[in-house]
């Protein structure tokens, strides 16, 4: 999870020093790479509650079949 937080972190740096000088603002390109970490963070979160839905729906079915 952490891999795929550090990717984009590292693509939002790579991506604004890639930008050379352009006409946008520091302040432009701040804005754009908190949205792109931002983005990352919301992915990794989502992968990581995913997981955990996974995890409960096997205990569930453990316990179902313990159960019987």
């Amino acid at each position: 999870m952490r891999h795929l937080m550090i990717g984009f972190a590292i693509a939002a740096v790579v991506s604004a020093v890639g930008c050379g000088k352009d006409d946008k603002s520091s302040a432009e390109r701040d804005a754009e790479m908190k949205k792109v970490l931002q983005q990352g963070a919301d992915a990794e979160k989502k992968m990581y509650e995913g997981m955990q839905k996974g995890v409960e729906n096997i205990e569930k079915k453990v316990q179902d079949q313990k159960s019987k």
